[in-house]
This record gives structure tokens, sequence and C-alpha cells, in this order.
């Protein structure tokens, strides 16, 4: 069965216009390269064959520069362009109507979350899961919510910014296996957000397991992690 992917690429930037403009969010330099490069690679070592890239703003900055074949590290792109700001759960669901596998990885195109997708596949079809979330456990921060889980590890519920206390939390890194078939089971609206209206709202009705992973977390949607991408991912691409 082919592996396939959608990336989340149509990010606006908006905390990092002091350091990256007119450019979409993933396509932000990191060491001399877009940091989309870098989520392709991760998922070209993980034999990932297709992805569709969710893209909105200036969408044409991304089609540009992975037009070159030689930019994709040998993976079949295709676009799910939004016309509108969809959501992150309206984007999902509208990229995966390309996706021709029974599952998808789904990324963030701004995180970069060193994780084994293998073995994220292999917990998820161990658990039967409909959905399965890549965890990481961070120091206590005001930054993030809280995942909550089982000893079983099926999620029990997902703490909003500010409801956690603690030594840390394990958060939500952005990295998902899931049944494509998921999404013909709910109506939801064209417009929301995966995270909130979906994964909290909808968390009763569906089998959603997470497992934590200790591989490297940077976001790059706040200035800070931009800056420490700079050397972190420097010598990541061979």
């Amino acid at each position: 069965m082919k592996q396939e992917a959608i990336i989340l690429a149509g990010g606006l930037g908006t905390r990092l216009q002091s350091v990256v403009k007119d450019v979409p969010k993933p396509m932000a330099e990191v060491a001399g390269r877009p940091f989309l490069d870098y989520i392709l690679y991760f998922l070209s070592q993980h034999k990932v064959q297709k992805a569709v890239l969710a893209v909105g703003y200036k969408h044409e900055v991304v089609q540009d520069y992975y037009r070159n074949l030689n930019n994709t590290f040998g993976i079949e792109l295709s676009y799910s362009i939004e016309t509108e700001l969809l959501g992150t759960g309206g984007a999902i669901f509208q990229a995966a109507e390309q996706i021709e596998s029974d599952h998808c990885f789904v990324v963030n195109g701004d995180t970069f979350f060193d994780v084994n997708l293998n073995g994220l596949a292999a917990f998820a079809e161990e658990k039967s899961a409909d959905i399965a979330i890549a965890l990481k456990r961070v120091e206590h921060s005001q930054r993030y919510g809280h995942v909550l889980y089982s000893d079983s590890h099926q999620i029990t519920s997902f703490k909003e910014k500010g409801e956690v206390t603690g030594a840390y939390n394990i958060i939500n890194g952005g990295i998902y296996y899931m049944r494509k078939d998921l999404m013909h089971q709910f109506q939801m609206p064209k417009k929301f957000s995966f995270e909130v209206d979906f994964l909290q709202n909808q968390l009763h009705n569906m089998k959603a397991f997470g497992k934590e992973f200790e591989g490297q977390f940077i976001d790059i949607g706040v200035p800070e992690d931009y800056a420490l991408a700079q050397s972190v991912l420097k010598d990541v691409i061979q």
C-alpha cells in the first residue's frame, strides 16, 4: 500500500512577521533551505511516496519552488488549494479527497517532530485506532495544552493552555496517522479547527490513541524556535 501524507502548508506566519516576510510560513528559510524541505526529507526517509500539500496564502511560491522535481526528495506532490481560510480541519478534510490509501499521515508544515512514522502506524494498527497521535513530553509551558490518556494509551481528554499544572506537559505533536474514512463519519462544517472542533469535541465518538516519542520537536511559529531551528536542522538533510 502506498504511504501518503497530508502536509498543512498554508500558514500565514503572523507571529514570524518580524523575521519572515512575503512567503508562507512553511517556506521560511532555515539554514539555507525552505523549512518545508525538512518536512519532505523527513517523510522521504520514512518511505512516504505521495504528499498532498494543503496550501492557501501565496501558494504559488510553494508550487513554483517544487515544480523542480529535484526539490521533492522523490515524493510525488499534489496540491489542495484553499480559496478561503478553512481552518486546520477544513484544510485536512479537503486535502484528504486526494488520498488514495485507506490511511494517511497528517503533519504540520511549521513543526519538525522527529518521530518513527512506521512505529506510529504500527501502534495504530495494534490498537485498531481510528487515529493515532504522536505525543511529546515537554517541560511545563503556557504555550501548550495537555493530552491525557489511559493505561491503554487511549486519549481521554485534551486540556487547554492555562489548565495545566505540574512539571511537564504531554502535548499533541501535530503528527497523526488516521483512517481516511474517519472523515466521512462526521458532518463537519466547511471551516473548522481539527484540534478543537474535531479531536476535542468528537473525541467520545472515535478511537483515538496517543504514543509518546522522544525525538526533537521544533515549532517555527514563534521567533525563538525559528532561531533554534537554524542550528538544530543545519545538517539534517544529507
